[in-house]
């Protein structure tokens, strides 16, 4: 079972890059798989990557995800293939174009055609991130130009996909996606078909569905459930994350904590390694013991095969 867990996330208070290096050596030794960043208003998630790299030998870093709106392709090329031949190819790079709240409201984007967007965006973006010249002249991207960074082999791409364009888009330009807010119904049903069918036709190879989900080995599961309603409640609210929480059936993100004693989270894993995902990024719920707790748990439940490094596929 591969297991990663988000990082730098700053949710009990501001971390200095001391504070995330120490984090991410804490998992690595524990035995999770990955370290993965979201970009949000606090650390450059590239930037954390790259510093971290270099004090944390052997464990696959991530970004879940990067904007792409507010980075042109050839600007996001140089800088990932950049932290790429720093860490030594352990990079996978999950991009995806947030929500018009965030392109719109915070950056003053216009949050035009996302999934145009992002289909162009990714027909110049894998191309570079391979070194190859591009010349994209698409309706919402622009891009020609080519990048080199000697010493960098071209890091997995994974997009942010979960209505039926993206999921397309993902299958037949990436590596894989990387979802959240979405249970095993929804996976089963929806995601996982959608994107193979996508992968297949394009004539590529099997698709990663790498998952983010909360995680709390815990006697409380109404506690975690509470907690989780309290930082990420904006979620519900999102049109992109509320239809997939219509299509599993339930109010709210906060119903999709997996939660429970050690016995009970193995099994909500295992649920949903059953119905496609193949890796799992948990984001550990509670306060620091709990999260201590639920993190050697899960390292508990890698296999040494399931260490070794993901080459990326993008063609």
């Amino acid at each position: 079972m591969r297991i990663g867990t988000s990082v730098g996330l700053q949710l009990a208070g501001p971390q200095t890059i001391d504070d995330v290096v120490a984090e991410v050596r804490h998992a690595a030794d524990l035995g999770l798989t990955g370290a993965w960043w979201s970009q949000t208003f606090g650390w450059d998630a590239l930037t954390a990557v790259t510093a971290v790299g270099l004090a944390v030998p052997d464990i696959e870093l991530g970004t879940a995800v990067v904007p792409t709106w507010p980075r042109h392709p050839l600007v996001l090329a140089g800088q990932a293939l950049s932290t790429q031949a720093i860490v030594g190819d352990r990079l996978a790079v999950g991009v995806g174009p947030s929500h018009a709240p965030i392109v719109e409201g915070a950056l003053g984007i216009p949050y035009d055609r996302p999934a145009r967007h992002t289909r162009e965006y990714l027909e110049a973006l894998v191309p570079l991130l391979r070194g190859d010249a591009v010349d994209v002249r698409g309706e919402t991207v622009r891009a020609t130009g080519q990048v080199v960074v000697p010493g960098s082999s071209p890091p997995p791409v994974l997009l942010s996909a979960l209505g039926p364009a993206m999921l397309r888009i993902a299958g037949e330009l990436t590596d894989g996606t990387i979802a959240t807010w979405t249970g095993p119904r929804t996976l089963e049903q929806h995601i996982v078909p959608r994107l193979t069918a996508a992968a297949e036709a394009a004539g590529r190879p099997a698709p990663r569905v790498v998952l983010s989900v909360c995680i709390a080995v815990t006697a409380d599961r109404d506690g975690a459930c509470a907690w989780v309603a309290e930082r990420f409640g904006a979620a519900d609210d999102l049109p992109s994350y509320r239809a997939m929480l219509d299509r599993e059936g339930v109010r709210s993100a906060a119903e999709l904590v997996v939660a429970g004693d050690e016995a009970t989270v193995e099994r909500g894993l295992r649920r949903l390694l059953d119905v496609g995902v193949t890796e799992i990024i948990a984001a550990p719920v509670g306060e620091p013991a709990q999260v201590d707790r639920t993190l050697t748990v899960l390292g508990g439940l890698v296999e040494d095969d399931d260490r070794r490094p993901l080459a990326p596929v993008s063609a």
